[in-house]
């Protein structure tokens, strides 16, 4: 249910609502726009009095919400949220890209790799140090080791730093990981979406391979009913009967996830082709049709990469895909 206010509200007749609404057991999510104030409220709303709330001065109107989401609905939240990484804002009219190897492998190609991404306009450095493959005799990641390379990266760039967690007994390791990525396979490990709510670290959240939207708006609320706010979707692809490209990118999902919702919606154009020179029309697209950000793979040397080389750009290449990014940036923003 959620509960709109009328404009100019006095703070206390504010809060003696609020304090009324959760002493009925409710949970309430309070979402200040500029011309309006939104009380989400979460729980058995059978107990509330519609009529009684409606009557009340201070109340513009009271509607009942049926998705199941509702922490991630923008009916609770009309605002788009904006999520601050270090200066680095993503949401609400501000695009950033992050953009490096799939798999961390040594230091000079960690840091050369994001030395170069930053100079041709990436804002996040992205690298795997836990990898999940298909294969159990595939290279599986440098783990530990992965982050600490990371971390130099980190440091040599002021690159803000994202990786994938893929368990909870993980999560110690990734004190210096800046936006926490949750991958297709443990898009409903609930457990750990749950873990994760309990953390202050932005989480990047991926479509289930063949995950609904609703699907996905249902796994951001594990991690928000668990207290962590700091979603962001990212749509990479789902399976479907294309049979020359690694998935389909549903594009058509970047402005029905933000109709739906109001957290920011990112685009993986890498995983979503899985063919190199597929990922700059894809990041184009994506960048068209209004999501908030692109996630992309960049290699110095794919051919002798150790995970996903086919999908990933030359520096040059990457660079040419930012140019074009901001072309379209510009025309259509």
């Amino acid at each position: 249910m959620i509960v709109v206010l009328k404009p100019n509200v006095a703070a206390e007749k504010q809060e003696r609502l609020i304090d009324w609404l959760k002493s009925l057991s409710l949970n309430v999510n309070v979402s200040q726009g500029e011309f309006q104030t939104v009380l989400g409220l979460v729980g058995d709303t059978s107990t509330v009095d519609t009529s009684l709330l409606e009557s009340l001065e201070i109340v513009d109107t009271v509607k009942r919400v049926t998705d199941p989401f509702k922490r991630a609905n923008r009916k609770f939240h009309p605002e788009d949220t904006v999520i601050d990484v270090n200066g680095v804002k993503i949401g609400g009219g501000n695009f950033c890209i992050m953009a490096g190897p799939c798999s961390v492998e040594y230091e000079e190609q960690i840091i050369g790799i994001a030395k170069a991404v930053k100079a041709s306009g990436a804002q996040i450095l992205r690298g795997g140090a836990f990898k999940p493959r298909t294969s159990p005799y595939d290279f599986q990641g440098l783990k530990k080791e992965g982050l600490r390379l990371l971390s130099l990266a980190k440091k040599e760039t002021g690159l803000p730093i994202i990786s994938e967690v893929m368990n909870i007994t993980d999560l110690p390791l990734f004190d210096d990981v800046d936006i926490l990525q949750v991958g297709a396979r443990n898009t409903q490990n609930f457990d750990l979406l749950k873990e994760l709510g309990k953390v202050g670290k932005p989480i990047l959240l991926k479509r289930g391979i063949a995950g609904t939207l609703k699907e996905l708006l249902m796994s951001a609320e594990y991690i928000m009913s668990s207290g962590n706010e700091k979603v962001i979707l990212c749509e990479r692809g789902i399976r479907t009967y294309s049979d020359y490209m690694r998935n389909t990118l549903d594009l058509a999902a970047v402005p029905m996830l933000h109709e739906l919702s109001h957290l920011p919606v990112i685009v993986d154009p890498s995983h979503a082709t899985g063919i190199a020179r597929m990922v700059t029309p894809m990041a184009l697209a994506g960048t068209a049709c209004g999501a908030d950000g692109l996630e992309v793979e960049v290699h110095h040397d794919p051919e002798h990469a150790l995970s996903d080389g086919a999908q990933s750009l030359r520096p040059k290449d990457f660079d040419t895909l930012v140019r074009k990014v901001t072309a379209i940036r510009n025309a259509i923003v």
